[in-house]
């Protein structure tokens, strides 16, 4: 189900904005947009979303913002070094290949990650980021918390609509057992037709395959398995609802099954009021399933 919540935090003179969307899917995709420069903010992210996230593809954007900081960057000469160091060792190995590298311009260099990192209030780099990475995972779980009541909020109107599909799936499978009842002297009829037909033809035909024969036709034509399982999938998935997320691939597979039965139902109506509502049924059956991929 679609879920969204923002918000903005601050510490220590750094500011920050979040931003938590999520949509329908399959399964879980998790797509994580954070400045690469805080050690294990994603891995501590993924974990917190992990926790209440099952189905559905998931963005997370944070934005960093100066805060109080003087906004200037400084140079972390250790960085410099290892990136000085690996050129070296590149322009090295393309020599003795016999290639000829371009000159690196200082523009190259500073752009390698680590380089230049932003200058504190004090006036130095920030020796490390746990503290600030803890800071944002704290305030990471108030705004998966809101994430998580508006997907709860439309959860709830969810499971209206969905046993509202199967109330009417329930009334169509009443009135299915109701239509093949309504059937059954005609089809009585066309079967002592048929049956009569066969017989007066049947000379030298084995009997007992001749009423192997019949007997199919007549479980062929008969409904009754096909109603009691639509019944079955309706209890099972009003259980389903009743039980709470996660339950949206279970609905998946048994609106599938669903379906199944409402394909069968319509192959052995032979009359016109039970194939219509056979059509009827997996009208239903196909709302409900669009609704169920919305579904933790």
């Amino acid at each position: 189900m679609t879920g969204f919540a923002s918000g903005r935090g601050a510490h220590e003179g750094r500011g920050w904005s979040w931003e938590l969307r999520s949509v329908n899917g399959r399964g879980l995709e998790l797509r994580l947009r954070l400045p690469d420069w805080i050690e294990g903010l994603e891995a501590g992210l993924r974990e917190l979303l992990g926790k209440t996230l099952v189905r559905g593809n998931v963005t997370l954007s944070l934005r960093m913002q100066a805060g109080e900081e003087t906004g200037r960057l400084t140079l972390n000469e250790a960085q410099l070094e290892r990136v000085l160091s690996a050129m070296a060792s590149v322009e090295a190995r393309a020599m003795e290949r016999g290639l000829s590298l371009a000159p690196a311009r200082p523009g190259d260099i500073l752009a390698q990650r680590g380089v230049l990192e932003p200058e504190s209030e004090a006036g130095t780099a920030p020796a490390g980021t746990a503290v600030l990475r803890d800071a944002l995972l704290a305030d990471a779980e108030n705004l998966i918390a809101d994430h998580d009541r508006m997907r709860a909020a439309e959860g709830a109107v969810l499971e209206t609509v969905l046993n509202g599909h199967l109330d009417e799936i329930a009334r169509l499978t009443d009135a299915a057992r109701d239509a093949a009842e309504a059937r059954r002297p005609e089809a009585e009829s066309a079967f002592r037709a048929a049956l009569e037909r066969v017989m007066s033809n049947a000379e030298g035909a084995d009997a007992a395959r001749v009423a192997q024969e019949l007997a199919l036709l007549a479980v062929k034509a008969d409904v009754t398995e096909e109603i009691d399982r639509l019944r079955a999938h309706v209890t099972a998935a009003r259980e389903l609802l009743a039980q709470g997320s996660p339950i949206g691939r279970k609905l998946d597979f048994l609106a599938q099954e669903f379906n199944r039965e409402a394909n069968t139902l319509c192959s052995k109506a032979q009359s016109a009021p039970l194939t219509g509502i056979g059509l009827e049924l997996k009208a239903m059956i196909e709302q409900m399933r669009e609704q169920v991929q919305n579904v933790e």
